[in-house]
Parts: C-alpha cells; structure tokens; sequence
C-alpha cells in the first residue's frame, strides 16, 4: 500500500479555484449575454432564455449520478476535464445558435436548447467532482479559507470575463459574439487543464479517506474503500438513508430556495417601493455584493478560529431571515428606512451563510459509506441547483399574485420578504439538527477508531 497524498496547499486550492472561475466565466455569458442578446437584439420572448436556463437547472438532477461515475473509477480528474470539455463546447455552440437564430430561428432554438443540455452537463460533472477532490485532499482546519478562496475566485471570474467580453464586443455584431464567446470557452478549458494537471496524483488505497479510517475494518459502512461497484441506484439508496446526508440535503434546498428567491425582486423592489431608477438599484445589488463578499471573508478568516462551520451556517440564516424579516416593513416605513444598510447586512448574512454552507459540503462528503462521495456531493450540488432554478420562479409568480388579490405592490414584496425569512428560520432549524447529527457521528467514528487501535493492539 503506498503512502497517501499530503494535503492540498495554498496553490493547490488557488489552482482548483481557477477552474471552478473558469467554469464560472463559460456560465454567465450563457445566462447573461446571450439571455440579452435573444431578447433585445433578437427582439424573442423573454421566456426563451428562461425556459433554456429552466432546462439548465432542471438537469442538474443529474448531478449524483456524474458523481458516481468518479465514484467507480475512483478518480476525479478526467471528470473535471470531461466536464469542463462538454462545457466549453456548450458554451460555444450557444453562441452560435444565438447567431443562427437571426437566420433560422427553429434550427437556432433546437440548437440552443442542445448546447444548454451540454452546458448542464458540463457543470454537473466538473462542478461536482471538483468540490469532491477539494473536500478530500483540503484539511479540515483549512476548508472554510479554502470555500472562500475557491468563491472568491469564481465571483473575480465573473467580472474579468464580463468585463473583459463587454469591451471585445464593441461594436457588437453576432459573428464577433459568437467569436468572443468561442474564446471564452477555449481559455476556461485551456486554463483547467492546465490548473487540474498532477493535482489529484495517485490515489491509495487509503487516500483521501476521512479521519475515520483507521475504524473502516470495524465499521461495515465504511469498509472496503474501492470503486464503487454496486448499480447506481442501489448506491444512492444507500446514501439517502444516511441520516446526515439526508438531512444536509434537505437543509441545502430549503436555504438555497430562500438564498435565491430574494435575487430576483430585491431590484424591483428596490425600484417599485422606493422609486430607484435603474442605476440606483443597481448600485444597491453592489451594495449587497459588497456584503456578501465581506461574509465570504469573515468565514474564511475566523472559521477556523471561532466555532465550527455549522455555527456560522446557522449565524448566517438567522442573520439573513432578520434582514428580510425587516425588509418586510420597509414599504410601510417609506422614504425614512434605511435600505442601503440593511441590504448590505443581508448580503453580510448571506455571504456568511454561503461559505459555510459550501464548506460545509466539503467535510460531510465523506461522512457516510466509502466511495460515495461523488453521490453525496451530487445530492447536496442537485439541491442547490434545483432550489436555485423554483426560487426565482416561485418568489416573482408569488409577486404577481398577490399584487393581483390585493392591488399592492407593498404588501405583494412584503409578504414575499416574510416568507423568505420564515424559510431561513426553517432552514436554520435544520443547520442545527445537522450539525448535531454530525457531531454524534464524529464522537462514534472517534470511538470506533479507538476500538479499532486497541484491537490491533490486543493482536
């Protein structure tokens, strides 16, 4: 048996953050650029692009199954450059379909409607199994500077790229967009290659297996730890009844519903109920973003220092839920509220909650039966997208009904921000039953290990 791999350091993490950013730049030009594109310069329904992006997320159900896949070969590598292949050929065939639209429009849509089948893929596989490999080779100790890191990185992505494609599309024409777009996908992928290349190396027997290895010849859950072999659906039976991932799961969906059913309406709120004008609102969306990364580095800096991660997923809902809480009476407040500040403590909230969500997700990966991590990844990764993809529609369906039956736009955002608050409140209940099933289960891995030594002492 060789010895197992050290532990990811510093460069290590930046290398793996550089491709979750290059997974992000290929992303938003789909979700942004081109959903303008159709709509402005294509003069197409608005429901073109959201129904792409609806089959976007509904896709990433697929997410545990692309994580299986790692799971049986017992390597992540090739499905990150797999992954991040099928994105960058999504990525570039959306452009282009873009384009065809102006000349074909049926053949441009069944084009697009493939390339974002790709797109969906591409990130599943990637995503999942980069979080998988940063959650096994990242030290415990490490992992909230390392979800920070690899955020950050992905949110500095986000602007380069965006930045970067606005000024290469001047003048605009779609031949110079399906070129710029085309780019964007050979850099991310050249850059993945480039980042992922020896960073997983040669995995043991016994690498990258929780601190409970030592127990695994006591423990049936967690014996035998080599590729998984069983039909996937047996495999994923077995992970949902595990109580900690299924509780995970369930504490990932219902926070990540109310996480983005505020991103849709905070700007027409902003502009509906106090009478921003498009720039004004958009500088207040900064303000937020200006919080949230602010959450993101208070987790990465004082999480290994105070509390655990569970305490700051909890700090961040709590948080979060009494800012939308207090959101809800701004319109009956009026100009006398002090909306910048609470915006920004509900991104500090927010940014809190999601770091420590994510790194949160790095260290129950493995908190079950061997080998399933791909899976477990996959449910908490398909929770998150899902949630993502209903927020936005239930909180601006939502909107519209209860402007309809009551003829208010300030009780319509009102009783929407309650509701979020309330489903935060729900979802911080569920942090904190994880959290205990977590440490239950520690306290036993611990026992187990213990038994395990004085066994093979007793031998």
């Amino acid at each position: 048996m060789s010895a197992p791999q050290p532990p990811l350091g510093w460069i290590g993490i930046v290398r793996l953050g550089l491709i979750q950013a290059s997974l992000g730049s290929v992303v938003v030009l789909t979700t942004s650029l081109l959903n303008r594109v159709m709509v402005v310069e294509l003069g197409l329904l608005a429901m073109l692009p959201g129904g792409l992006v609806a089959l976007y997320y509904s896709l990433q159900i697929l997410r545990p199954r692309l994580g299986y896949g790692s799971d049986q070969s017992g390597r992540r590598t090739p499905w990150i450059v797999g992954g991040m292949a099928v994105l960058a050929l999504g990525g570039a065939s959306a452009a282009l379909a873009t384009a065809w639209m102006n000349h074909a429009l049926l053949p441009g849509i069944a084009l697009a409607a493939f390339s974002f089948v790709l797109i969906a893929l591409g990130v599943g596989a990637a995503g999942t199994n980069l979080l998988v490999l940063l959650a096994k080779r990242v030290e415990a100790r490490r992992r909230p500077a390392a979800a920070t890191i690899v955020w950050l990185m992905m949110i500095v992505g986000f602007i380069v790229t965006t930045a970067s494609a606005g000024q290469l599309l001047e003048p605009f024409t779609l031949t110079r967009l399906v070129a710029v777009s085309t780019g964007v996908s050979v850099i991310a992928f050249i850059v993945s290659v480039c980042a992922i290349w020896g960073v997983e190396g040669h995995p043991s027997a016994d690498d990258g297996w929780s601190a409970t290895a030592d127990a695994s010849a006591n423990d049936p859950e967690n014996a035998d730890p080599q590729p998984a072999t069983e039909p996937f659906m047996v495999a994923l039976r077995e992970v949902w009844q595990e109580p900690v991932a299924r509780q995970f799961t369930l504490f990932v969906f219902v926070s990540m519903l109310a996480y983005s059913a505020q991103d849709l309406i905070l700007e027409p709120f902003a502009g509906a109920v106090f009478g921003l004008t498009p720039g004004q609102s958009t500088q207040l969306a900064s303000v937020q973003y200006g919080g949230v990364l602010l959450g993101m580095v208070l987790v990465g800096v004082l999480g290994p220092k105070i509390g655990s991660l569970q305490h700051w997923m909890l700090a961040g809902c709590l948080g979060s839920s009494a800012m939308l809480a207090t959101l809800a009476s701004a319109g009956f407040i009026g100009a006398d509220f002090p909306l910048a500040v609470v915006v920004f403590l509900l991104g500090l909230g927010l940014g809190t909650f999601a770091v420590a969500a994510i790194g949160s997700m790095m260290s129950l990966v493995d908190a079950g039966r061997a080998q399933r991590e791909g899976i477990r990844m996959g449910l908490f990764g398909a929770a998150q997208a899902i949630a993502f993809g209903l927020g936005g529609l239930v909180a601006t369906a939502g909107i519209d009904l209860i402007r309809w039956l009551l003829d208010s736009v300030t009780w319509a955002y009102s009783t929407i921000f309650l509701a979020e608050a309330l489903t935060f409140l729900v979802a911080a209940v569920l942090a904190m039953r994880v959290g205990r099933m977590a440490e239950g289960r520690r306290r036993l891995d611990i026992s187990k290990a213990g038994d395990g030594y004085a066994a093979g002492l007793g031998n």
